[in-house]
């Protein structure tokens, strides 16, 4: 019971201490009534493995019919669902997961469970290759997998990479970046594959992994980035409420824009409505513009940066979808 719950498991001293474990000797214990303080659950932890018991306390003996499988009664099943409770809320925060085989595969997978509480799902046979899904929809926004390299470059070594889903023209650039490969099994455009073996810093592809999972996101609102350096956007809503901009993929007339203004700004400063879409573009690189109506505008000190972090947008280096823990601040604003 406790090597299926545990596996893959690392036990952080620093969580299981702040827990409640105690040093006894070469070990650290817990302990825990229940039943009306009948019987005490007592953990132990020693060198990265897990045992418990459960003493019936009257007798001083240990209880042991829970785990026999065929013991299916009332009072060992509550028993029985006592343990393994107290189990699972020792790995979620005592542990962190240790599901692949580099070190920054695992450092990201601990913060795709800390940031958006998902865990890798093992789709396939074999558990080297995963993919990560929006636990409300089941879409995917990540997938780490252990290949030779020599099947997205001319090195002949095993490793892991993982793909995530990103804007086209971001991926055009990473694509001339150190550790960043067209991407492996999924569709190029929109999918990018980089490498899980530190090339790459770990705050960056947290943004990308952000930027990936804000796809899986089934909002009517969405964020885009705008450069003072190379438009005026901070006075073109002045003599006008309607503007053209290029159009976002699988926006629709009704859906509401929020427009970030880079620096020196660095904050979010519009909210518009999408009034037309498929508007032939005449600007040059641009297939498509929408039209979009000037709702609110926001002062710079309301939203800066430094805020829209916190509210789960981290990145915005280009169309994505609104984060809903920052569209329920801005809907009461």
């Amino acid at each position: 019971m406790e090597e299926e719950i545990f596996k893959k498991c690392i036990f952080i001293k620093e969580k299981y201490s702040k827990y409640g474990f105690k040093k006894e000797k070469d070990s650290y214990i817990y302990k825990k009534e229940i039943l009306d303080g009948s019987f005490e659950i007592v953990l132990s932890i020693k060198e990265n493995h897990l045992t418990g018991k459960i003493i019936e306390k009257e007798f001083d003996e240990e209880y042991i019919n829970f785990r026999i499988e065929n013991q299916i009664g009332e009072f060992v099943s509550s028993i029985r669902e006592e343990y393994v409770s107290l189990l699972k809320d020792v790995k979620e925060k005592c542990t962190i997961e240790n599901n692949f085989i580099s070190k920054q595969a695992n450092r990201i997978s601990n913060h795709i469970k800390e940031i958006y509480k998902v865990s890798p799902e093992y789709l396939w046979d074999d558990d080297s290759n995963a993919v990560f899904r929006n636990n409300d929809n089941k879409k995917w926004f990540g997938i780490v997998m252990y290949i030779n390299k020599n099947k997205i470059s001319k090195e002949n070594k095993k490793v892991e990479v993982m793909n995530v889903k990103l804007p086209p023209e971001l991926i055009e650039k990473l694509l001339k970046e150190k550790g960043f490969y067209p991407a492996y099994h999924m569709q190029k455009k929109y999918w990018i594959t980089f490498t899980l073996d530190d090339s790459i810093d770990d705050k960056k592809l947290e943004e990308l992994i952000d930027m990936s999972y804000q796809y899986t996101i089934e909002t009517k609102d969405w964020v885009i980035p705008a450069n003072p350096k190379y438009w005026d956007i901070i006075h073109c809503f002045e003599n006008v409420k309607r503007i053209e901009w290029k159009q976002i993929d699988k926006v629709a007339v009704g859906d509401y824009v929020y427009i970030y203004v880079g620096q020196p700004y660095a904050c979010l400063m519009y909210q518009c409505k999408v009034t037309k879409k498929d508007i032939r573009s005449v600007y040059p690189g641009i297939e498509k513009c929408m039209e979009i109506e000037l709702v609110k505008h926001y002062k710079q000190e309301e939203y800066p940066f430094e805020k829209l972090k916190k509210y789960d947008l981290r990145a915005i280096r280009g169309p994505r979808r609104m984060p809903q823990k920052l569209l329920n601040i801005l809907n009461k604003s």
